[in-house]
Formats: structure tokens, sequence, C-alpha cells
């Protein structure tokens, strides 16, 4: 019988503190999440009050709230009783099941989230790459530019231009995304750029791009790694406003009408998923980046 390896041990271990840090945390995410919604001002609130042709009663019978909804930690036993049968609930503004919601919206949301960061990144590191190896000046000075001022630009506003353009508003997400991954990989890059092993390699006369490859990239590998499971949800917060403005039915325009009609069965089962693709990216990122480290070690 072979013995056991330590590090299949060591990281088997890793995964689950991972996993068990995503389980409490996610837990403490939807709780909070209800909580704001319940302490929200106007919760409670049906639109159908308003209505002038209701009598007393009718307006009585909507101010009615569900039993499980009387106190907030006996909604959210509820919630988990339900989550652990399959069970999402269903939406109390849209009158339909939020499984059925997340279904039909979920997928346009990951297509808008995947085609931002995929240009986001794309851009981003190639300006960064370009400008933290290039010894003309104004090449940096033009990238910086570019992503300053696309930095103090509103997600709104570029919505609203790109709406105005009748251009595709899920490139609105990759402008987000673009200049936070630009600043960040440039530091990176031009400080492993600044390495002695690095200014050997070009003292020896290799070329920028052999230089780039072979003894900068892999030294800034793993703080990437990690810029990549934080892009993940600045995309996925960027998807909210583009969603609404530039009217893409995913689940960023679902959370809206959400929050407008404090729709609370739907708001923290959005909460919670945001919170797991968070987590679960960020997981993923300091996971792959551990070998990387170990190895450079």
């Amino acid at each position: 019988m072979q013995p056991r390896d330590p590090g299949d041990s060591f990281t088997m271990r890793r995964i689950g503190k991972h996993a068990a840090r995503i389980l409490v945390v996610l837990l403490l995410g939807g709780f909070l999440g209800a909580t704001l919604v319940r302490l929200a001002p106007g919760f409670g609130v049906d639109e159908e009050e308003l209505d002038s042709r209701l009598s007393q009663d009718s307006i009585q019978a909507l101010r009615q709230s569900p039993a499980v909804e009387t106190s907030l930690p006996a909604f959210y036993l509820h919630y988990l009783l339900q989550l652990l049968h399959g069970d999402l609930g269903t939406s109390q503004t849209l009158r339909l099941p939020v499984r059925q919601l997340l279904a039909e919206r979920f997928p346009e949301t990951l297509k808008s989230v995947a085609l931002g960061l995929s240009a986001g990144w794309t851009f981003g590191l190639a300006l960064a790459m370009l400008a933290a190896m290039s010894r003309v000046g104004w090449v940096g000075l033009g990238a910086f530019l570019l992503a300053s001022v696309l930095l103090c630009i509103p997600a709104a506003v570029l919505a609203m231009l790109f709406v105005i353009a009748q251009a595709p508003g899920r490139l609105v997400i990759g402008l987000i995304v673009f200049p936070k991954i630009f600043h960040y990989a440039h530091s990176l890059l031009a400080r492993s750029a600044c390495l002695p092993h690095v200014l050997t390699a070009r003292a020896k006369g290799l070329g920028s791009t052999r230089v780039l490859l072979w003894h900068v990239l892999p030294v800034a590998a793993p703080q990437l790694l990690a810029l990549a499971g934080v892009s993940v949800s600045l995309a996925f917060a960027a998807a909210i406003p583009v969603e609404v403005l530039c009217d893409l039915p995913g689940i960023g325009q679902l959370a809206w009408k959400a929050a407008l009609g404090r729709d609370l069965e739907l708001l923290v089962n959005l909460t919670m998923i945001v919170t797991l693709i968070t987590l679960m990216a960020n997981s993923a990122a300091d996971l792959a980046a551990q070998p990387v480290r170990e190895g450079e070690a």
C-alpha cells in the first residue's frame, strides 16, 4: 500500500477551508441582505394599495403579510428550509417562481459578464504589457490617460452613451473593467520588470517579448490570477446599472426591479447567487495561484 502524498492532503485541507468559508459567508450574506431589505423604507407597502377603486377590506387584505414574513429570523429559516428542498420561492412583484426567473435571465448576464471580462482583460493586459515594456514614453502616457478617463466616468454615464450611440451595451462592462485591470497589471509588470534577473536578461541582449514571456509574466502570475478573481465581482457589480439602462434582460435588471418592489425572496436569492459567484471566483484564483507561488519558492 503506497503512502499518501502529503501534498494531496494539504490540497484537500485548503479546498475544505475554502468550501467552509464560502458556506459561512454565503449564509451571512443572505441574512444581511434580507436584513437590509426588511429595514428599508417602504418595505411591505404594495403599489396596489394606491388604487382608489379598492375597498378598505381589500387594502387591509393586501397589508396582511404571510406568517413567514412576520419576523426576519422566521423568514430566513423558512427560506433555508425551502432551499434544502430546491425551492427558491416565488417573486412577490413578478408573481413568478424565482427558479424560472433565474433560468431565463442568468444566461444573459453570463454572456454580458463573459464578453465584458474578455474585452476588459484583452485590452487592459495588452496595454499594460505594452506600457510596461515599451521604451517610448508617449505609449505609456497615452494608455494611462485613456484608463484614467474611463475610470472617472460613472458606469451609468457610460451605459447612457452607449444607448445614445446605439452600441452593444455588453461592451460597457469591458470599459468598466478595463481601467482597473490596466492600472493593477501595469503596476505588477513594471515592478517585475525592475527585478535583477530581468535587468540581467536585458543586458544579455534578450528581446522585449522574450523577457516579458519568460521573466516578467511568471513573476506577476499569482497576483494576476488574484486580480482575475476580483474582476469577476467587478463585472457582476457593473452588470446591474448596465443591464438596467441598456435594457438587457439579465439578473442585473431583475435585481433592480426586485429592489424597487422590495421583493425580499427574490433579492435574497440574487444576493446569495452573486456572493457565491464572487467567492468561488476568488477561491479558484487563490487555489490556482498557490502552485505558482510554490514553484517560485
